[in-house]
């Protein structure tokens, strides 16, 4: 499978959008680029010290994320991005409008369990309850899907795919 849109793995800190954008994008064969390295230097330190980015402070990370997609139009690509309002989805469409979402979704104790396992990430766990609180799932005119991340990063992967496949077919995306 193959896509020309840009898939935006999107979730709340702890899903997986690293690891399943990865797999995804080796999937898909199309390049893939880590979210986390569009943020400007003060939003990784705010963010290292505990407090959460506020809208403004999203605002030139999510307009490197749709440039990086823009770029990428036509010739597909995944990138991963917490877009966790419809507001900053709405910013990321308005540089590639074709941009698809995969919402990775799942329960809470799990999310927090695989954050206190992760190494070397700057998000500390202490930011997960701001990151639920400000979490806007997809709304039904949106393009995208939401897959769950129980199991290994393999299965949730193939669900993902999956789920992609069937959004393709009734959006004409895949």
């Amino acid at each position: 499978m193959s896509t020309p849109h840009v898939v935006v793995v999107m979730g709340a800190a702890g899903t997986g959008k690293t690891t399943i954008g990865r797999l995804l994008a080796e999937q898909l064969d199309v390049p893939y680029a880590e979210g986390d390295d569009f943020h400007p230097e003060p939003n990784i330190a705010k963010m290292s010290a505990g407090v959460p980015l506020n809208d403004s402070d999203r605002e030139p990370w999510l307009d490197a994320i749709g440039q990086w997609a823009q770029g990428r139009a036509g010739l597909g690509g995944v990138v991963s991005s917490s877009a966790l309002k419809r507001v900053y989805r709405d910013r990321l469409r308005s540089a590639a409008p074709d941009a698809v979402f995969l919402h990775l979704t799942g329960d809470r104790e799990l999310i927090e369990l695989r954050m206190h396992e992760r190494k070397g990430h700057f998000m500390p766990t202490e930011l997960l309850e701001s990151q639920f609180a400000t979490l806007q799932p997809l709304e039904r005119d949106e393009p995208g899907v939401a897959v769950d991340v129980g199991g290994t990063p393999e299965e949730v992967t193939e669900r993902a795919l999956a789920a992609l496949r069937r959004l393709g077919e009734s959006h004409s995306c895949g």
